[in-house]
């Protein structure tokens, strides 16, 4: 088993999904990347609680609605998926779903259920609630932003007896089966589905390993283990009870502070781990490792309505003005990797662009004036109006502020103006769907190219607020077509035209770090670098 730590800076790339990924399967063995600790011949120990200190909390535990790592790290434990994704290779196995069968244009999925899978409340995973789950993420709408794009041109799913059913959809959707791997298709009981997405976000019952206890935003989740748990994926070493006996996930946003309760022994695990508080934890002999997520890099997302910021010259001039080199060196980690394109280098179908995206402050300078704007003692502006836009960014995560903070630094040099406005993770759909910023700071993980259609389709919620053009074509020409070396090329085009065009604004690759106590093993990383806990235990469990 591959283990990923800090010290080796180990990390593994998803080799590109192919149709070959949506043939039939029926059984798969291997595991997913393990990150905190080999059992090397030790007993496993079961009991205790895993404690586990995240920075942030979306205000939502329903895991159909949470696009925030720290979220997802507790609303993954509570549903299975039809399917698992292979984090070193890439490939669709088996879970829920013991087996599938596509049509040759990728318009018709049939699953066969595993038999045996149970809700937490006693009901049956059948075929039933599948269609109940798949119907009620449509109906969600905005307020479920991955699955609504999963699921683009769903028809309906129709049910041929308990375990075995058909998804249909109006047109070929080559990524329809990764999604089914994915949390956000996460299979939750109808008496979920049929609340509302109020209700959704406070209390779900899953068939996954453990149960919700209890929620408290902006606070702390409680989470127990199900005795009764006998059908996890087929990357996991234990597919039956979870080792540890709960889970307690606390919200502590200072990066410090979560350092310290690891170090004191008053957590087991920590998120969002702060370049500063590297030192201390590897001196506290610590586990630390990490894994570079897929899908769409941290970038500054245009809202293409602004005056300034809807013109191609001024996004490549802010581009050219941003040293991504200094922000990796001075806020990240020593193995988070600047940005080579949109999207980032462990999704299938990656292209380097890094040529367009150097810095040259000389050429920013020139792009600008290309544009008419002229320099004044005090910066960049045009017929009287200076060259300022706002930054919004969000608190999940310690490296959010600093990185703004210092793009902000790097565009004044720069003589370009930016404000900066830091918005709780809890409103940034609403924000991001009103058009309540001039750009704002993120990234969408995803090991999928399909996250680019999710982002830059105005087919679909077009938050930046792109005009309908050749780019809506390519995306959805790339979702549709099952040929795998087309779909490659069709990628790429997308890719180098999101990239060349600046519609967002690569800098860096998220690279998820989390520390454990050197007595947590088996703790797994998988393809989107979220975590999975139930082969996870404790050596000095109480």
């Amino acid at each position: 088993m591959s283990q990923l730590h800090l010290r080796t800076g180990g990390s593994f790339g998803l080799g590109s999904l192919t149709l070959a990924s949506l043939a039939l399967i029926t059984a798969c063995g291997g595991q997913g990347a393990q990150a905190s600790g080999a059992t090397n011949g030790e007993d496993i120990v079961t009991g205790g609680t895993l404690r586990f200190s995240v920075s942030s909390d979306q205000g939502c535990i329903d895991p159909q609605q949470t696009t925030s790592n720290d979220s997802i790290y507790s609303s993954r434990q509570l549903v299975d998926s039809l399917t698992d994704q292979d984090p070193e290779t890439g490939e669709i196995v088996p879970w829920l779903a013991e087996e599938w069968e596509i049509n040759d244009d990728a318009t018709e999925f049939t699953f066969t259920l595993q038999e045996g899978a149970t809700f937490s409340n006693g009901e049956p995973v059948d075929s039933e609630a599948v269609a109940a789950n798949f119907d009620a993420a449509v109906e969600l709408g905005a307020r479920a932003s991955l699955p609504s794009q999963y699921l683009n041109g769903y028809q309906e799913t129709e049910v041929h007896d308990e375990h075995s059913f058909t998804v249909h959809f109006a047109e070929p959707s080559a990524q329809f089966l990764q999604a089914t791997s994915t949390h956000s298709l996460g299979i939750l009981a109808p008496e979920t589905t049929a609340a509302d997405a109020d209700a959704r976000c406070q209390e779900v019952i899953g068939s996954g390993p453990f149960v919700l206890q209890g929620y408290t935003q902006n606070d702390s989740i409680s989470l127990s283990a199900r005795e009764d748990y006998d059908w996890g994926s087929s990357l996991w070493e234990n597919q039956k009870r979870p080792h540890v006996d709960g889970l307690e996930f606390s919200v502590v946003p200072e990066s410090g502070v979560r350092a310290g309760s690891l170090q004191s022994g008053q957590t087991d695990a920590i998120g969002n781990i702060a370049s500063q508080d590297q030192p201390q934890l590897e001196a506290a002999n610590a586990q630390l490792f990490d894994r570079n997520n897929p899908g769409i890099v941290f970038s500054l997302h245009i809202n293409h309505e602004n005056e300034f910021l809807s013109e191609q010259e001024v996004r490549e001039a802010i581009s050219h003005a941003i040293d991504r080199e200094e922000i990796v060196e001075t806020v990240y980690t020593e193995f988070t990797p600047v940005a080579a394109s949109i999207l980032a280098s462990t999704t299938p179908d990656y292209s380097d662009l890094s040529e367009h995206l150097q810095y040259d402050p000389e050429r920013s300078a020139e792009l600008l004036e290309a544009a008419g704007f002229d320099h004044t003692g005090e910066g960049w502006e045009r017929e009287g109006e200076p060259l300022r836009f706002e930054i919004v960014f969000w608190d999940n995560a310690a490296a959010n502020a600093p990185s703004v903070e210092l793009i902000q630094q790097q565009l004044a040099e720069a003589g370009i103006t930016v404000e900066l406005r830091e918005a709780p993770i809890a409103e940034a759909a609403e924000i991001q769907a009103e058009g309540n910023f001039d750009a704002s700071w993120g990234n969408i993980t995803r090991a999928d190219p399909d996250i680019l259609r999710n982002q830059f389709s105005t087919e679909g919620a077009n938050n930046l607020r792109l005009e309908p053009g050749e780019l809506d074509e390519l995306l959805a020409e790339q979702a549709t077509e099952v040929d795998p070396d087309a779909r490659a090329e069709m990628v790429a085009e997308a890719q180098e035209k999101i990239t060349t065009e600046y519609h967002s604004i690569p800098v860096l690759e998220l690279t998820t770090v989390l520390a454990t106590r050197d007595t947590v093993h088996g703790l797994h990383y998988d393809s989107g670098s979220r975590i999975h806990l139930n082969d996870t235990w404790i050596e000095d469990a109480d």
